[in-house]
C-alpha cells in the first residue's frame, strides 16, 4: 500500500502533526511525506491513500495546498482514499467574540481540503480533523500529537 502525506507548515506545527500521522501509519506500507511545494502531481501515481494537511490561515487552507489540488485533473484522485487535517487555534483560548463568530461561520482548513479532494474524485475515509495549537504560532496543545497518530491509525480501519 502506498500512502502519501502532503502538508504545508508556517511555524512547524502542521509538520509535527504530519510526522505524528506518519508514525501512526509506519507499518502500513510505503509512506511518502513532503511539503506541497516540493512535489508535482506525479507523486500520486499508484497512491492508495492521500492525506493532506494545512495550517488554518484566514479560515482557509494555505495557497500551496489549494494550488496543488487545483493542479490536478478533474478526476485526478479517482479511486484514491483521502483524508484531511489542519492545525488551528483552540477557540477556548480566544477571548475575541468576533474571532469566535468568524471561525464558526467560515470554519477551518481541513473541511475545504476534504471537499476539494472529493471533487477531484477522492474517496473520503475520515472526517476532516483539526489539531490545536496554543495561540497563533504554537506550540501544539498537550496530547495533540498523540491524537494525530491515533487519528491516522483510524484511517486504515
Amino acid at each position: 500500500m502506498k500512502i502519501v502525506i502532503l502538508f504545508d507548515s508556517y511555524f512547524g506545527n502542521t509538520e509535527k502533526v504530519a510526522e505524528s500521522i506518519k508514525e501512526g501509519l509506519e507499518t502500513s506500507g510505503e509512506l511518502i511525506m513532503h511539503r506541497f511545494i516540493d512535489v508535482s502531481p506525479d507523486i500520486l501515481e499508484n497512491t492508495d491513500i492521500l492525506i493532506l494537511g494545512s495550517p488554518t490561515r484566514a479560515f482557509r487552507p494555505t495557497k500551496a495546498a489549494i494550488d496543488f489540488l487545483k493542479s490536478l485533473p478533474s478526476n485526478g484522485l479517482k479511486g484514491i482514499k483521502t483524508a484531511a487535517f489542519d492545525t488551528r487555534m483552540d477557540l477556548r483560548d480566544v477571548e475575541s467574540k468576533v474571532l469566535k463568530k468568524m471561525a464558526g461561520l467560515f470554519g477551518y482548513a481541513a473541511e475545504p481540503l476534504n471537499k476539494l479532494m472529493v471533487k477531484k474524485g477522492g474517496i473520503s475515509v475520515a472526517e476532516p480533523e483539526g489539531f490545536y495549537v496554543k495561540g497563533n504560532e504554537g506550540p501544539m496543545h498537550n496530547g495533540e500529537l498523540e491524537r494525530a497518530s491515533s487519528w491516522a491509525s483510524s484511517i486504515l480501519e
